[in-house]
């Protein structure tokens, strides 16, 4: 009966810190246990080319961003860290949406399959409301070369396009 009790607390546990976020998430949340463990050691360790920086800066008006990304992925957790990194270096002020998925890669509203995603993550970007284009799961040079390349229009393809 001891080792039932241990069994279902140990398993209690450890599904209190595998949650994952399905849905909206804000921000926030993510600098937050049990999440703030991956998030903030990527973004403090993520440092971005100046220069691109600078060239990124001429070309961010009018955009907005929905990203796609699993708690649970480990490309997710790389990659979505060094992409607010970038925001941050950038002084980005524009609209920005975070969608967590499952394993899946669904939502409850849907919203991943409107979208036709298939790996995760994935950053699509918005200039007057109408996509732009889209990274897919990881950067095929730099993250941020990848953005450059995408808001200056360039015929940039994707890992999954190439």
């Amino acid at each position: 009966m001891k080792r039932l009790l241990l069994l279902v607390l140990l398993l209690c546990i450890c599904t209190a810190y595998a949650q994952d976020i399905i849905g909206p998430i804000n921000l926030e949340d993510l600098k937050k246990e049990p999440y703030a463990e991956w998030f903030d050691t990527e973004y403090k360790s993520y440092s971005p080319f100046s220069k691109t920086i600078t060239q990124l800066n001429a070309v961010k008006e009018n955009v907005a961003v929905v990203v796609f990304m699993g708690t649970w992925c480990s490309d997710s957790q790389m990659h979505v860290p060094a992409f607010f990194r970038i925001l941050d270096e950038m002084a980005f002020s524009g609209e920005v949406q975070i969608i967590g998925v499952d394993k899946d890669k669904k939502t409850p509203t849907g919203s991943a399959t409107e979208h036709d995603i298939t790996n995760v993550p994935t950053f699509i970007f918005y200039r007057k409301g109408n996509e732009v284009n889209r990274i897919v799961e990881s950067p095929v040079e730099f993250l941020e070369d990848d953005i450059l390349a995408i808001l200056r229009g360039a015929d940039y393809k994707h890992t999954y396009e190439n």
